[in-house]
C-alpha cells in the first residue's frame, strides 16, 4: 500500500514555487534572530521581538567613558607628583638621596646598683626637664651607710684635736699624732664612698627630652647594669645623609639643600653641618649631617625622607 504524505508536515515547512522549480531548499527561520517587525509562529500569530543593539552600544558607551575617566584621573596624579617633585627640587641638576631626622642628645638609662626600683617618674611619651628624679631605688642600707661614714669622721676629727693639744704639751709623741691625722683622712674618704654610693639611688635626666621606652617596671629589682630607660632630645634633631664620597669635593658645612619628609608631607630647608670622618671603601660613601633651618616642632626622630642636593 503507497504511503501517504503527512499534511502537518507540509504546513510546518512548505515549500514554495520559486524554490521547487529551482531544485532547491527553502532555510528554516532562526528562532534566535531577532528583529523589530516580529516573527511569525507557525499558527499565524506574530511575536514582538527586541533589537538588542542599541543596548550594546549603550553598555560599550559607558564602559568607554569609564576607562577614560580612569586614564584621565591617573596622568592627572601622575603629573600632580611631577610637578610637586619638580618644585621640591632645586634649580639645576640636583641629585635626590635618603635622609633620616635623628636625635642629637640620645640615652639608655642603665641602673648602678643592685636595689630594687621604688618610683619610675616618667611614662613613655612624656617630657622631661634636665635634672629630673626619673627614676628612684630603695636605698635604706647606702643612706644607712653614710651616716655611719659620717659620725666615724666626726669621731676621727675629734680624736686628732684633743692628740694636737697633748702633743703640745708633751704628752703623747709624734706618732701617735699623724696615726689620729691619718684616720681623719681615712674616715673622710670612707664618707665620700659612702655619699657616691647613695647618690647612684635615683636617676637624674641627663638632659631635657622625652622618654621613648621603658625596658623595666617599678617595684622590680634591678642589677648593675640593667637597661631601664630609653630617652632622647627632642628638640635638637639633625639630618642623616648616606652621600656619594665624590662629592667631598664640594659638600661642605655649610651647604644649603632642601627636605622633603615623608610622614608630614612637607619640605624644609636645611644645610650641612658636619661630615663624617671615614669613607666606606666598599660602597664609596660617607655619612654627612645637617640642620633644618627654622622651627619644625612637628617633626619627630626616625621620620625619613628625600634630600634635594643641588651639584655646583
Amino acid at each position: 500500500m503507497p504511503s501517504q504524505p503527512n499534511p502537518q508536515a507540509r504546513r510546518r515547512w512548505p515549500l514554495s514555487q520559486a524554490t521547487a522549480r529551482a531544485g532547491g531548499r527553502e532555510r528554516r527561520p532562526s528562532p534566535n534572530r531577532c528583529s523589530s517587525s516580529g516573527s511569525a509562529k507557525p499558527g499565524g500569530d506574530s511575536v514582538p521581538t527586541i533589537d538588542a543593539s542599541p543596548l550594546k552600544s549603550g553598555r560599550s558607551s559607558t564602559a568607554f567613558a569609564l576607562a577614560t575617566a580612569i586614564v584621565l584621573a591617573g596622568s592627572l596624579g601622575t603629573s600632580a607628583k611631577a610637578q610637586t617633585a619638580a618644585e621640591l627640587a632645586p634649580s639645576g641638576s640636583a641629585a635626590e638621596i635618603r635622609a633620616q631626622l635623628v636625635p642629637r642628645n640620645f640615652t639608655i638609662l642603665s641602673s648602678e646598683v643592685a636595689a630594687r626600683i621604688d618610683r619610675i617618674a616618667t611614662r613613655v611619651g612624656e617630657h622631661f626637664k634636665q635634672g629630673d628624679v626619673l627614676i628612684a631605688f630603695d636605698c635604706v642600707a647606702q643612706r644607712a651607710q653614710v651616716v655611719r661614714a659620717r659620725a666615724v669622721a666626726t669621731q676621727a676629727e675629734k680624736t686628732a684635736a684633743i692628740n694636737q693639744r697633748l702633743a703640745a704639751l708633751k704628752s703623747i709623741g709624734q706618732l701617735e699624732l699623724d696615726i689620729s691625722r691619718a684616720e681623719v683622712e681615712k674616715a673622710r674618704a670612707d664618707l665620700v664612698i659612702a655619699d657616691a654610693a647613695a647618690s647612684k639611688c635615683t636617676i637624674a635626666a641627663p638632659f631635657s627630652g622625652i622618654t621613648v621606652e621603658q625596658k623595666a617596671q617599678q617595684f622590680q629589682y634591678a642589677t648593675p647594669g640593667q637597661p631601664l630607660l630609653e630617652i632622647l632630645d627632642d628638640k635638637t634633631l639633625e639630618v642623616e645623609l648616606i652621600a656619594p664620597s665624590r662629592w667631598l669635593a664640594w659638600l661642605k658645612p655649610g651647604y644649603a639643600f632642601k627636605l622633603h619628609i615623608e610622614e608630614v608631607d612637607k619640605a624644609y630647608g636645611a644645610q650641612i653641618t658636619r661630615v663624617g670622618g671615614r669613607v666606606d671603601p666598599v660602597s664609596q660613601t660617607i655619612k654627612v649631617f645637617g640642620i633644618v633651618n627654622g622651627d619644625a616642632s612637628e617633626l619627630m626622630a626616625g621620620m625619613s625622607g628625600r634630600a634635594y642636593i643641588a651639584q655646583p
